[in-house]
């Protein structure tokens, strides 16, 4: 399987695999920049640096274009409403009185930005090792083995990918599950949830959240009959994840990829 590499130097990466430190490349689409540039110019500061950007232009993607690192798992570039479900952009903001996830924050004039205070830290540090406790930390046999988000944002933030003091979270399902278009692998799953944004932008809006609380996985919406599933093969779905835990059957890859997981019959 082909996997796909973040335009950003190792480190935090957003809507790409990989987890970007970054040095200023930029990863937001032609329809994000022209979107941009109907704004109003502007300038806010992020971590005592001065940075030019536009009024109401997200604020986690305006840090990862200027090469500042702020972790994140299910954030993708030019995302309209992040679902903020892996927890971990968290920033200060000044006059806020309490830290933020950046991939919710409009920039705004003035605004004075700091991301790696010490308060900062411990939540994301908190958020990634609930996100690991359900994660099988198989990387030995797992394909995105050294191309990993979550192996990168171990090491940036110092937490064991097999975390001490946190329970592992077991699901009550097959693993893996076979679905008739794809495979899913439930113990590898984080939840970022850019498969379904990937399936919903890209594909055929197969893909789904299904069940709640700790049962949540991702699967297909529920059709009528077998003939009624259609899925492109576009692979969206596949090179958005993360963490490898979707596979889309017969299919070749296509000569470029674009973004994330999932998989299961709601039904069950």
């Amino acid at each position: 399987m082909r996997r796909v590499r973040c335009g950003l130097p190792s480190g935090i990466c957003s809507g790409q695999k990989g987890f970007t430190t970054g040095t200023g490349t930029h990863h937001s689409t032609a329809a994000g920049r022209g979107i941009a540039a109907e704004m109003n110019p502007t300038t806010i500061t992020i971590d005592d640096r001065s940075i030019d950007t536009v009024d109401g232009r997200n604020l986690l993607q305006t840090c990862l274009e200027n090469g500042i690192v702020v972790p994140n798992l299910c954030f993708v570039a030019d995302m309209t409403d992040p679902p903020v479900s892996c927890r971990l952009c968290f920033v200060e903001v000044a006059d806020v009185p309490q830290p933020v996830p950046a991939c919710k924050v409009a920039v705004r004039a003035g605004m004075v930005v700091q991301t790696a205070t010490d308060r900062v830290r411990r939540l994301q540090r908190s958020a990634l090792r609930l996100l690991l406790s359900a994660h099988r930390a198989d990387c030995r046999n797992c394909p995105a083995n050294k191309q990993c988000p979550l192996q990168d944002m171990a090491r940036f933030l110092g937490v064991r990918l097999r975390p001490r003091r946190l329970e592992q979270v077991q699901r009550d399902v097959p693993d893996p599950m076979e679905h008739p278009l794809f495979t899913f692998i439930p113990s590898r799953c984080v939840l970022c949830g850019r498969c379904v944004h990937a399936c919903r932008t890209h594909g055929g809006g197969l893909l789904t959240y299904i069940r709640r609380g700790f049962d949540t996985l991702i699967g297909a919406l529920p059709v009528d009959d077998a003939e009624s599933l259609h899925c492109g093969g576009c692979l969206a779905c596949e090179a958005a994840c993360p963490v490898a835990a979707i596979f889309i059957k017969d299919t070749e890859p296509p000569e470029a990829t674009m973004e994330a997981p999932g998989s299961l019959d709601p039904s069950r």
